[in-house]
């Protein structure tokens, strides 16, 4: 989890740093932290379209340029051609719904989060299906 919260300080994002590291047999498969896809430009160049339309956490993930840091490290995993079937999620923050769907269908089969997040739907799908989710205490 501290190398979730290092990769997190990468994040471009103005209103949560969230880092994730994806992790198999005891070894380190890829990172990922919330910010916009290469090449465009961050929010904290451009500012934050959410902030901007007063959009509560949690709502309408589809009105902002970020990629979530789940997202980013199962991406960065296929990029590389890394296999991530049965590996472990360490993530500074819980999965939002969408991120979810992506870890479950990735074969994820465990995630390990830090602070919680106002999705609870995402609570159920991993419940559904058969991923573990465990919630870590302050290290």
């Amino acid at each position: 989890m501290d190398i979730a919260r290092l990769v997190a300080k990468r994040s471009t994002c103005l209103r949560r740093s969230v880092g994730a590291v994806l992790v198999k047999d005891k070894r380190i498969l890829s990172t990922g932290y919330n910010g916009a896809p290469s090449g465009l430009k961050h929010c904290l160049d451009i500012g934050c379209l959410r902030e901007e339309l007063n959009i509560a956490s949690g709502e309408r993930h589809e009105l902002c340029r970020g990629i979530h840091a789940e997202q980013n490290s199962i991406i960065q995993a296929a990029l590389h051609g890394v296999s991530i079937k049965d590996a472990t999620l360490f993530c500074t923050n819980q999965p939002c719904s969408i991120c979810a769907k992506i870890i479950i269908n990735a074969g994820i089969k465990k995630v390990c989060y830090h602070s919680g997040y106002a999705d609870a739907m995402s609570i159920e799908m991993f419940k559904e299906a058969g991923v573990k989710l465990i919630k870590l205490g302050n290290h």
